[in-house]
Order: C-alpha cells, then structure tokens, then sequence
C-alpha cells in the first residue's frame, strides 16, 4: 500500500466513524464520545498527512506517535460506545475497531522501520 492509498484508508476510516456514529448525538450518555470519536478519528488522518510533511526522521517518528495515539483513543471509544450501542450497531462497530487495529499495526510498524532506520 503506497502513502495515497493509506491516507485515502485513513480517510475513509474516519468518514464511516463519523457517519456510523452521528445517529447517536441525541443519546446524551454517548453524545461527548460521538464528538471526541470524531476528532480522535480524523485526527488519524490529520497527523498522517503532517507526517508525510516531516522535516526530518525524528519529526516523522515523532508525528506517527501522534498518529498510535489518536488510534488508541479513537479505539477506547468504540469500545465503550460498543457496550452502550445496540446489537446490530455492534456489528458495524466490530468492523471499525478491526480496522482500527488493522490500522494501528500499519503505524506500529511503520515507527518501528523507521526507528531502526535511523539509528543506522
């Protein structure tokens, strides 16, 4: 996967968190994460592209960081809105956290090469 087709992935993960969770805005016990899942989420793909930007290794080491964090976050919170959610919500929302951690493995990679590769 070259980097458009990953920010392209990033994109359209945060359009579905976004559309997936929007519904639950008028339930007051899940409105606050809905909000904090949908800059968590675009987020990913913020950082992403300020990494690709990075004016030297440490930067973009530094800005995947970012990156791990904004999908840690992003995943806590589909957890807790999987628990709050309904059962055919939870279908959908299984499939975000998967690709989630599909996503978070790409990153952990991604820094682990590029720490490596800065040290030699």
């Amino acid at each position: 996967m070259n980097n458009r087709e990953l920010e392209n992935r990033l994109i359209s993960f945060a359009v579905e968190i976004i559309g997936k969770t929007d519904r639950f805005r008028k339930d007051n016990a899940l409105k606050n994460l809905v909000e904090q899942i949908n800059r968590s989420a675009s987020s990913v793909a913020l950082n992403y592209g300020e990494a690709q930007s990075a004016e030297s290794k440490k930067d973009f080491i530094h800005k995947i960081g970012l990156v791990m964090k904004e999908l840690r976050e992003t995943h806590t919170n589909l957890r807790i809105i999987h628990r709050l959610a309904n059962e055919a919500d939870n279908i959908e929302i299984d499939r975000l956290i998967d690709e989630n951690d599909q996503l978070l493995a790409i990153f952990f990679k991604t820094q682990q090469t590029a720490r490596r590769s800065s040290t030699h």
